[in-house]
């Protein structure tokens, strides 16, 4: 298969049951239960057993996303962090590959290594992935990445914007005050950013609680597909919640943790607020840049509402005020 045919426009609703499956038995795989899917939007994730009684989780790539050698990329990072013993979900390799291909679809099979979900109001638990953080951030300081994305807010933040500039789903009566409000909160965060200087790194780069899975042996981390260069903090920051109060807490057991295998610029942690408005950004104009993909409307009917909007608009002037705050930190800088 060539890059052009690679990119060709594809979709979805064409994945049917019955490709998936062909696509699996493909491997000399073959599926005893019926398949099982997972939260997964942006890609097309299923989990089932085979016959031999293994449980795997096949992820189909969304096409002309990522490139050959980005997904390639992150599965050699993935067998990295695995050989050092960083409880991560690597692909399987099969006759020398992990990355398959079955007519237009790209995809890849996964050991399911179950585990319940991530609890954010456990210490135990954020200490647990704390120390895992540190030793996943520990071997990849190592080099960057050269075919990923590099996280800042011109890669992040300025197509984030220009989709909300261009997307019909924002009302009338609210698109001047939210374009307003976007415009501002990136401005900000931009500025905010420039006068921070920190040591990009290669991350997981989504390393939210829903990436995370708890097992007797503690965490597991699931899902490279957002890996890239950037700062520790990415990693780290959506680990927290609850109020300030709670936040220094949890944080403080969080660095104390990583800070055993890895350490921390605690300058770092005055991009905490600037990496919530760019997600924000991002979130809302990943959803309307996949609108047309059946499973978005389907899932989130809520995103074509005024009433999203209204809050959405308050989210955003709220975070600006956010960005004027002193940072969260544990000792004075």
């Amino acid at each position: 298969m060539t890059e052009k045919q690679a990119t060709a426009e594809f979709h979805y609703r064409d994945l049917s049951p019955e490709l998936i499956l062909d696509a699996i038995e493909s491997l000399a795989i073959y599926p005893e239960t019926g398949l099982t899917p997972l939260n997964s939007y942006e890609n097309r994730v299923y989990q089932f057993r085979c016959d031999r009684g293994q449980r795997y989780v096949v992820k189909f790539y969304r096409p002309e996303r990522w490139t050959y050698a980005q997904i390639l990329e992150e599965h050699e990072f993935t067998f990295e962090l695995a050989e050092a013993e960083i409880p991560i979900a690597a692909p399987v390799v099969l006759d020398g590959r992990s990355l398959h291909h079955f007519k237009e679809w790209r995809f890849a099979l996964f050991p399911s290594i179950g585990g319940r979900s991530f609890e954010v109001d456990n210490l135990d638990q954020i200490e647990g992935a704390g120390q895992f953080i540190g030793r996943l951030h520990q071997y990849s300081r190592g080099s960057l990445f050269k075919q990923r994305l590099n996280l800042t807010p011109t890669t992040l933040g300025t197509p984030a914007l220009e989709q909300l500039q261009h997307t019909e789903l924002i009302p009338n009566a609210l698109r001047e005050h939210m374009l307003e409000a976007a415009s501002s909160l990136f401005s900000e965060l931009q500025l905010r950013w420039q006068g921070i200087e920190y040591q990009s790194m290669r991350l997981h780069g989504d390393l939210h609680p829903g990436n995370i899975l708890w097992t007797p042996n503690g965490p597991g981390f699931v899902d490279l597909d957002d890996a890239c260069n950037g700062p520790a903090v990415q990693d780290l920051w959506m680990m927290l919640s609850g109020d300030r109060q709670q936040q220094t807490l949890q944080l403080e057991v969080l660095l104390e943790a990583y800070e055993a295998f890895s350490n921390f610029d605690t300058k770092e942690l005055q991009l905490i607020e600037p990496l919530r408005a760019l997600r924000m950004l991002h979130y809302n104009a990943w959803l309307a840049k996949r609108w047309d993909d059946p499973a978005f409307p389907r899932h989130f009917p809520w995103f074509a509402t005024e009433e999203y909007w209204r809050q959405q608009l308050q989210a955003f002037k709220e975070q600006r005020q956010r960005l004027d705050e002193a940072p969260l930190s544990l000792i004075p800088y």
